[in-house]
């Protein structure tokens, strides 16, 4: 095993058409029974802890450990409702086929780097089912800022399987130039997907190793995988 797939989670694997924004608002409303429109916030790529801090800023709540935390209580207590109850997303073309060729190789191990919250990832990916892909990760209880999340990210996979992950064989895979950004932060080569916001185009210019329009082709993915 010397391979490492790391993937980021809304936009890449899933889309769940706003399940998590409607949970932030709501657990906002819930929780300090104020609004906040998150549209207002491009959050898209960063983490969870990240966008709490800017919900804060917004609205002129206090940053405060406690408030930050009794906040994502009640966002990760209405996600499931939300992922239940509101518009079906569903996994994204391709990816479930990728994450079961993937699991099969024996030189190569995957893991998830991620702005979710580690309970709120188990939260999206059980819902889709695909969460027994992913035995370790990084989340946004690590850091609020993703470029640090790879190194926690290769920590524990060298935990999990006793194996030193060199980070030139190590697969970033996201769909925004921030996953890109935090690949390169460690040296990883970077896997863009078009299938969140940003167009391939966007994402072609911050110069990943590859871009894909989705993950339809199966086989094309795999040759990235598989250069040496």
């Amino acid at each position: 095993m010397n391979k490492l797939i790391l993937w980021d989670i809304d936009g890449t694997i899933i889309v769940s058409h706003g399940a998590g924004v409607r949970a932030m608002e709501r657990g906002l409303t819930k929780r300090f029974g104020v609004k906040c429109d998150l549209s207002q916030i491009d959050w898209a790529g960063r983490t969870d802890s990240w966008i709490t801090g800017e919900v804060f800023r917004y609205t002129g709540l206090p940053d405060t450990p406690q408030n930050s935390h009794d906040y994502l209580e009640a966002y990760l207590e209405l996600l499931p409702i939300e992922l239940r109850d509101g518009p079906q997303g569903q996994v994204l073309p391709g990816v479930l086929e990728l994450l079961e060729t993937l699991h099969h190789r024996k030189d190569l191990a995957q893991g998830l780097l991620t702005g979710n919250l580690k309970r709120g990832a188990e939260l999206k990916l059980t819902h889709f089912k695909v969460w027994h892909y992913f035995e370790f990760g990084a989340y946004a209880d690590d850091s609020s800022v993703r470029n640090d999340l790879g190194p926690h990210a290769l920590r524990r996979a060298k935990a999990r399987h006793a194996v030193d992950f060199p980070p030139d064989r190590t697969f970033i895979i996201g769909d925004t130039p921030y996953d890109i950004e935090c690949g390169k932060v460690i040296g990883a080569r970077t896997i863009a997907v078009a299938t969140g916001k940003y167009s391939v185009a966007e994402l072609a210019a911050h110069q990943p190793t590859a871009v894909f329009e989705n993950f339809a082709d199966t086989a094309a993915f795999m040759r990235v995988i598989n250069a040496e």
